[in-house]
């Protein structure tokens, strides 16, 4: 579904990936985990047409070339993005928050969705007049990740969803995100909960210093003793 080929990107001319090959299959989970500044981030932003990819570099989805596109045309062609910092519009409702994920949306399905929604995360139906902002940091990440599915994406980028979240949230943001995995879409996550990631995903990317240092099953990574020491505490 989503393959990135040799991505060369950075800020500021300060390269920061160098020359990173991954892939997302159709209906998958897939996980990057690595230390802060290994270059994550940077990866779902050159993705997602917000920093610019290098010479050489290759981002297909589907087929279609994506390398370099603007985030509009990015979204329109089936990929969301939800990244670090729980961004909402604070002074909209829960519902007002919602409607503004299926604006490129001209079909009469909307409301229904939005129903599934609520199916998927009850706290918002009860919430759905109130202010964004008098959610608690756990409602903000599923009113997030509910935002992003309004646009129906095959697949979905998420950074960092459990940061900052109480453990009963973070078991909520990774139950949920099985849930939307099983309704059909792709999801490719940074997590710095690396063994919470590692226990969701189908396969996994180590990333250091802006390189791919290992990548396999979960087990595997799991199993590798250099990861174990460097990236999971031991």
């Amino acid at each position: 579904m989503l393959r990135i080929e040799n991505l060369h990107a950075g800020y500021g001319g300060l390269t920061i990936l160098h020359g990173v090959t991954m892939e997302v299959p159709a209906g998958k989970i897939v996980c990057i985990i690595g230390a802060n500044g290994s270059g994550k981030s940077t990866i779902f932003k050159t993705i997602f047409g917000l920093v610019r990819a290098g010479t050489g570099s290759r981002i297909s989805f589907n087929g279609h070339d994506l390398t370099n596109r603007r985030p509009n045309q990015i979204v329109r062609e089936g990929i969301s993005y939800v990244p670090q910092g729980r961004s909402i519009f604070r002074n909209l409702t829960v519902e007002e928050n919602l409607l503004m994920g299926a604006y490129i949306r001209t079909d009469r399905k909307i409301q229904d969705d939005i129903g599934r929604i609520y199916e998927m995360f009850p706290v918002l139906r009860t919430r759905r007049k109130v202010a964004a902002a008098a959610l608690s940091g756990g409602e903000q990440q599923m009113l997030v990740m509910g935002r992003a599915l309004l646009l129906n994406p095959g697949l979905v980028l998420l950074d960092e969803p459990s940061l900052g979240l109480e453990p009963r949230f973070t078991a909520l943001v990774f139950e949920t995100i099985r849930a939307i995995n099983r309704d059909g879409k792709a999801i490719f996550i940074i997590e710095q909960n690396a063994r919470g990631a590692l226990a969701i995903a189908d396969y996994a990317y180590v990333l250091d210093l802006g390189q791919v240092r290992f990548e396999g099953t979960p087990q595997a990574i799991l199993d590798n003793q250099e990861v174990q020491k460097l990236y999971l505490g031991g």
